[in-house]
């Protein structure tokens, strides 16, 4: 009894960003424990430990990364284990818990709607157990949708048993962006179906983007008769223009770098697929219609460069996300042109929401690079494949150029941690060290110093 009242009141005193960690943490394990189980392996098929936990990471993160084959590795039930593990990870820690607090009648406080706040990326509590709700259902619908759409066309690929299976996990997959497959090859037998490409990239889109932005385009076209009540707010104007601004320039920077390499002699239709398609999936979908192997290495560079801005915020993507970039290049921009405030769509932006940005690229920078210099010193690989992995496990992309599988433990482990970094988000990260704000009794002389 005493021990229970010493840990309740240790939670008490953790902030709702350490809660998020922490209960991401449990997640983790809670899914190492699924997916050990035997029911979940093929006959025969043993995991080590640090496989097991690489996959559980992988899959609450919706990264899609793995260290083994998951067709050769896990049974039917395996299948469904995984495919619920990327659905609590790609709603999120606290958006599931909601709706079990919901089923079960328990009251949302206000410490609740903090905690909720803290996962959503959310400056208000109000209104946000509808918010939660909401996500819920846009996203059950999506994928249902999808489920039945890939299902029932894969009939003429599968059996039905295996064309609805194949259908379920697609679904699942791609909405949260997980990038695991249960083909043996992602989406590379489908390589020249251009219908289930297309299924498959408004299903990344849709988990990419932003929950809020699903919402409010639900709202639009609920009240389309009525549009004088629908106005979109600002962050779905800038990230959803930030988002396919960033999908429409990667295709064609990807077409023009490969021009005469990976799509000489391909016809128009097959290159404008393949462009379009590994743009998309490098915004966190991490599926893949061709081996990325074959890309030339500075279209794996540029690609490295997408997967690190990754996806929008609240959405099931990393990354440092569509906003944090928008804000930077706007900055830049402004700067250079001497002005003081940030103006876009006829609206200035919060200098605070300005300095996080800032943080979020320049600690995103950090990362990354220490990850690369970790990783160029104990694994045996070139560079720009060194660059790849940790970019793609930064954004929970899940494109790989077959390194992971190969790595040493400690190589596991960082991109482990990059993947859990990328999910739970560095300013989460960051104030989850944040101690209770002091107001200094005393402040030093302003001095200017050198820059640039």
């Amino acid at each position: 009894m005493w021990a229970r009242r010493r840990s309740l009141r240790w939670l008490n005193q953790l902030s709702p960003f350490q809660l998020i960690a922490l209960y991401y943490f449990i997640a983790v394990t809670i899914s190492s424990i699924l997916v050990a189980l035997p029911v979940a392996h093929r006959p025969g098929v043993e995991l080590g430990f640090t496989d097991i936990l690489f996959t559980a990471v992988s899959a609450v993160s919706v990264t899609g990364l793995t260290t083994v084959s998951i067709t050769e590795t896990f049974s039917t039930t395996g299948y469904f284990i995984i495919a619920f593990v990327l659905q609590f990870g790609g709603i999120g820690v606290m958006t599931v818990g909601t709706m079990i607090w919901l089923v079960i009648g328990k009251k949302i406080g206000l410490k609740e709607r903090r905690l909720i706040m803290a996962d959503q990326n959310r400056t208000s509590n109000e209104g946000i157990v509808r918010l939660v709700k909401e996500i819920v259902l846009v996203v059950l619908l999506i994928e249902f949708i999808g489920f039945l759409t890939l299902g029932t066309y894969f009939l003429q690929y599968y059996e039905p048993g295996e064309a609805y299976l194949q259908g379920f996990f697609g679904a699942v997959s791609a909405m949260t962006n997980g990038g695991f497959d249960i083909t043996g090859a992602s989406l590379i037998p489908f390589s020249n179906d251009y219908f289930v490409q297309f299924v498959n990239m408004i299903l990344i889109i849709s988990g990419a983007i932003g929950f809020p932005v699903l919402i409010e385009v639900k709202q639009y076209l609920y009240n389309r008769n009525d549009l004088r009540t629908v106005q979109f707010s600002l962050f779905t104007k800038l990230t959803s223009f930030t988002f396919f601004a960033l999908v429409i320039f990667g295709a064609v920077m990807i077409y023009i770098l490969e021009f005469n390499q990976f799509f000489a002699g391909k016809t128009w239709h097959e290159s404008l697929f393949f462009s379009l398609f590994q743009s998309v999936t490098t915004r966190s979908g991490g599926l893949s219609t061709m081996d990325i192997n074959q890309f030339s290495e500075h279209t794996q560079l540029f690609m490295s460069s997408l997967m690190f801005i990754g996806a929008s915020p609240s959405s099931v993507g990393g990354g440092i996300r569509t906003t944090t970039f928008a804000l930077v290049i706007i900055f830049i921009l402004t700067f250079a042109r001497g002005e003081n405030n940030i103006r876009i769509f006829r609206r200035e932006i919060h200098h605070e929401d300005l300095n996080r940005a800032v943080v979020v690229t320049m600690m995103a920078l950090i990362t990354v690079f220490t990850s690369v210099l970790a990783l160029s010193i104990s694994e045996d690989a070139m560079l720009h494949e060194i660059i790849f992995e940790v970019c793609s496990a930064f954004g929970t992309v899940g494109l790989s150029l077959g390194l992971t599988s190969d790595l040493t433990s400690f190589g596991k482990f960082v991109l482990m941690f990059l993947m859990f970094l990328g999910r739970i988000g560095i300013l989460t990260f960051l104030f989850s060290f944040h101690k209770p704000h002091r107001t200094a009794k005393y402040s030093f002389p302003k001095e200017r110093i050198l820059i640039g």
